[in-house]
């Protein structure tokens, strides 16, 4: 077969490698194509009847609407979602993960050590709006400062970002909403990657910063201030304080100097997003190898994106470390089906267009691959979103699968740096965690090179193992970790991926 790839003895399909032209087969037999198919797209391996199961890296994906030919394109039009196995095997994997735990020789990284004892990887000054009605005031401030030069007088400050946001205000006063904005502003506020921060509010929102205080206790605050529009003398008067208040903050934060730190200090934050059928072939589990690396050096890997790991959560509970590990990710799975049931949705409403377009046909098949990323490891903790990260080794937390507010949730975690799989090309960066770009293909790094930092399109067009490339992407962490920029950071991008995850009545 020319051209295509066997994931796995079980399959029902192949995986194009190249694009094939209408009247073609790939598969050296079976049906001539109807029309032209890209590469990262199904072949049907032999012939299927209607409403039998389809599988792809060992496992169901869907089932087939129609009969279909061998050599026949497999795709939305005659493949769809159906039950998933819920048989689950909790731990049976338990042991096994615990050997997939690689040897490791200690590694280190430059960091910022932090008097609370963990360790950053940038060294910003945040301006934190409490509420929407101070959204303005902080983007200019920050703006203003990062533009006037000043920074070049104090190189051990990365910039100052401004962490603006939609809400704050017209919300309850309690409950998930509430208290995701709270672990959001809190975890930003006192991130380690942060060296001193600034609250700004109007002064009469819900989101109160002696709340704050409250909920939370007084752990990293030594690091913060805060001040309100109102009680400030308006628009025009709070921007001139920021920048007189941040001015005064800059000699202070410079002292920070980067330290020899073990690697075990990392949270490393696993995202993808744009994917493609190449996505769980080459970045995703290449990202999972180095994933695995981290984990062997005593640090933590964090997967989100709930809906984007639906259907392949059994391959996650196979390998939990404990019943309390897979009563809280059962518990969030059955949330998210009462959540999109009760708002007229599917958990198939995802993938997406461009997803679709690059071959994923089933959040079963996407979720396969996205799961990839966290390696085969043991899963040691499920968090709520943007809860606090302790735990060492590959751990979950709560996430919807929207890029930004996933990123959110891990970052306000701890997670000091955030290595991000695309396909079909992702404009994404964070802020202050730097994010490492992943091309899943040749021809997106090509396409993209101001984008992407790392090509991992030759596992599949040289041959290049993933264990190598896993290896290549750990490196790639450890330099950026001890400051080495990213394209997204020379891009200027993470302003407008602050993005907290809002549930409830808007009031």
């Amino acid at each position: 077969m020319t051209g295509t790839l066997l994931l796995d003895p079980v399959d029902d399909v192949v995986v194009l490698t190249a694009p094939a032209a209408a009247g073609d087969r790939p598969l050296g037999s079976g049906v001539a194509l109807a029309a032209a198919v890209q590469q990262g797209h199904k072949l049907a391996r032999h012939g299927l009847a209607e409403g039998a199961a389809i599988r792809k890296f060992g496992q169901i994906i869907g089932y087939a609407t129609q009969a279909i030919a061998a050599g026949e394109h497999v795709h939305s039009h005659n493949c769809a979602i159906g039950a998933h196995d819920r048989a689950y095997a909790i731990a049976a994997d338990l042991e096994a993960a615990r050997r997939a735990i690689p040897q490791m020789p200690p590694r280190s990284f430059q960091g910022f050590r932090r008097a609370d004892g963990r360790v950053g990887t940038r060294n910003m000054i945040a301006l934190c709006a409490t509420v929407n009605c101070s959204a303005t005031v902080v983007r200019l401030a920050a703006d203003q400062i990062n533009r006037s030069g000043i920074l070049a007088d104090f190189p051990n400050v990365d910039g100052v970002a401004a962490f603006a946001h939609g809400t704050g205000c017209g919300m309850a006063s309690a409950g998930a909403g509430w208290e995701n904005l709270q672990r959001v502003l809190w975890g930003y506020a006192t991130h380690p990657n942060v060296g001193a921060t600034v609250f700004v509010g109007l002064g009469c929102e819900v989101m109160q910063i002696a709340t704050m205080r409250a909920m939370f206790g007084a752990a990293g605050s030594e690091r913060f201030h805060g001040l309100t529009i109102q009680e400030t003398g308006g628009t025009r008067a709070t921007i001139a304080r920021l920048v007189e208040q941040v001015t005064a903050l800059l000699p202070e934060v410079n002292r920070a100097s980067r330290s020899d730190c073990p690697a075990s200090e990392l949270v490393l934050a696993l995202q993808c997003g744009g994917s493609d059928g190449y996505s769980g072939l080459t970045a995703n589990p290449a990202l999972g190898r180095a994933a695995d690396g981290l984990v062997g050096l005593g640090g933590t890997v964090v997967l989100s994106e709930t809906p984007e790991i639906y259907g392949a959560e059994g391959l996650l509970l196979r390998r939990a470390a404990s019943p309390e590990v897979a009563r809280k990710l059962l518990d969030r799975i059955a949330w998210w089906e009462r959540y999109a049931e009760m708002h007229g949705g599917s958990m198939d409403n995802n993938p997406s267009p461009g997803n679709k377009a690059g071959g994923l046909t089933t959040i079963l098949e996407k979720s396969l691959g996205a799961a990839a990323k966290i390696g085969a490891t043991p899963l040691t903790a499920v968090y709520d979103y943007a809860e606090r990260i302790d735990a060492k080794g590959a751990v979950f937390m709560d996430t919807p699968g929207f890029d930004p507010v996933s990123a959110t949730g891990q970052i306000a975690g701890g997670a000091q740096v955030l290595v991000f799989t695309t396909g079909r090309g992702s404009a994404f960066g964070s802020k202050p965690a730097p994010t490492i770009k992943l091309a899943t293909n040749d021809r997106l790094f090509r396409a993209m090179p101001d984008d992407m930092d790392i090509n991992c399109g030759d596992v599949i067009a040289e041959g290049v193992s993933l264990a190598d490339k896993g290896a290549e992407i750990l490196e790639t962490v450890l330099a950026v970790a001890s400051g080495e920029r990213t394209r997204s950071e020379d891009l200027g991008l993470g302003d407008n991926e602050f993005v907290p995850w809002q549930i409830g009545a808007v009031m």
